[in-house]
């Protein structure tokens, strides 16, 4: 037992081996299952804008009514974020992410059965829950059984599948009935519920609860049959073993200074990611076009188009150029989206061009989705897994996860009051904030890319 005040370091190990880089199937396999949940993140937060005039229609609901059903997800989200990190040390990743699958069918089913408000917002309430704790688990997953070298591009993956989630809402959603469509939206929590039996749990997850041959077993059959693991499993071990030696005395370690750090970026990144303005224009797209006169298919196809693209390219720019670039650019094109719908709002304001502001509001649109999908949509979520050591993962990843649904909830509930009030002046707001996260990321945020978890983690305490 170390002496209470003295800091306590993690060191690694000395001339660390480098893990194989190889992809097996069992990586890729791991990493595609646990990505279906971040499909479903894509597919629930997206359904709400082409599905909003076949409910209103069908059921009658109101415009307030509505919003409720819009907003209740982020409602669900803040509880499944507080459980989050408990729920994926306690019962491990693979059994936190079953948990979301099963909260999803039972959220999609109550959807398509509906037949009046209270049941609609009682799915989307638990659909919410669900992709709430999707949020934190999957990165984390995929972070921690991918080699240094590849965690970039396949941790990606996961905007990837958010981005793929979204797309094919607009556009399936376009051409389908809205019970269709929620009923669609139970096939990708049947199919990750299903294939996590066939991937291993995540080592350093293993190695935490002290189930060390299993641990091995997990690291060797992710890196391949042949695969020399020694030295990664002894990082890992080594690393584990420093990090019980520090919590036996410490039960608050998430608030100790050596934190501080990795709380401020980790926090941060998602006060701007949500503040930026991602819920509004996801959950209102269409009625932001209508109000400017543009098409909201139209619209709803070409941002699915764009979504879609940004975040193929971000996969394999993630570990060529690193994350903090590809933030630094999702940052200044957000912020320029945000000044040219405030731009075409306030032409409107003043009674000018009508095909100006459409066209300035689709430019808009566009240029926010190509750009935040490419950075600030996802890259947070990736540091978050990135950056903090596995004693305080849990309790840091439910803070962090926390703070994003409660961002989430306040941009969804408020926008449509704040629309109403100054169309332009919103999306200047929105502008304002993505301006102030380029100077944030330029100074705090610390370059990840293609180095281990513990090294990351020891340098982030230090």
């Amino acid at each position: 037992m170390e002496t209470p005040g003295r800091e306590t370091r993690i060191p690694l190990l000395e001339g660390q081996g480098v893990a194989p880089d190889r992809i097996t199937v069992a990586l890729v396999l791991s990493a595609f299952f646990a990505v279906c949940g971040s499909y479903v993140f894509g597919n629930a937060v997206s359904y709400s804008s082409p599905a909003e005039s076949g409910i209103m229609d069908e059921l009658g609901l109101s415009l307030a009514e509505y919003s409720v059903f819009g907003s209740i997800l982020t409602v669900g989200g803040l509880l499944g974020a507080l459980c989050s990190g408990k729920i994926a040390d306690l019962i491990g990743r693979r059994g936190a992410m079953w948990v979301t699958d099963v909260s999803g069918i039972i959220g999609w089913c109550a959807i398509f059965l509906s037949e009046s408000a209270w049941s609609l917002d009682l799915g989307r309430l638990l659909l919410g829950f669900g992709v709430g704790l999707a949020s934190y688990v999957v990165p984390v997953y995929v972070a921690e059984v991918t080699p240094k070298n590849l965690r970039g591009g396949f941790v990606s993956l996961c905007m990837l599948g958010i981005a793929c989630g979204m797309s094919m809402t607009y556009i399936i959603g376009s051409v389908l009935n809205w019970r269709i469509l929620a009923c669609l939206g139970t096939i990708p929590c049947l199919l990750q519920l299903v294939g996590l039996f066939l991937v291993p749990e995540s080592p350093r997850w293993l190695a935490k609860i002290g189930r060390e041959k299993d641990m091995t077993a997990a690291l060797q059959r992710l890196r391949g049959k042949n695969a020399d693991i020694s030295n990664e499993t002894s990082e890992i071990e080594a690393y584990i073993e420093n990090l019980r030696k520090v919590s036996e005395y410490r039960l608050f370690q998430i608030f100790q200074r050596k934190y501080a750090q990795a709380l401020t970026v980790g926090l941060g990144l998602m006060v701007f990611q949500q503040l930026g303005g991602l819920n509004a224009y996801g959950f209102y797209m269409s009625s932001i076009l209508e109000r400017a006169g543009a098409s909201s298919t139209a619209g709803s196809i070409t941002t699915a188009i764009v979504k879609l693209a940004a975040n193929i390219v971000a996969v394999f720019l993630m570990d060529k150029f690193g994350r903090r670039p590809l933030l630094l650019v999702s940052a200044s094109g957000a912020c320029l989206a945000g000044f040219l719908i405030g731009l075409a709002f306030l032409l409107q304001d003043y009674h000018q061009s009508t095909n100006a502001v459409s066209a300035l509001t689709f430019i808009g649109i566009v240029v926010f989705t190509g750009f935040f999908s490419m950075g600030l949509g996802g890259i947070p979520w990736i540091i978050m897994a990135e950056i903090f050591p596995i004693n305080v993962k849990g309790s840091a990843g439910t803070l962090v996860n926390l703070v994003s649904w409660v961002g989430s909830w306040l941009v969804a509930y408020t926008f449509n009051y704040f629309f109403e009030w100054s169309s332009a002046g919103v999306f200047f707001t929105f502008s304002g904030i993505c301006c102030s996260a380029i100077l944030f990321i330029a100074k705090m945020v610390p370059e990840t890319k293609g180095r281990a978890l513990e090294e990351i983690e020891a340098s982030m305490t230090s």
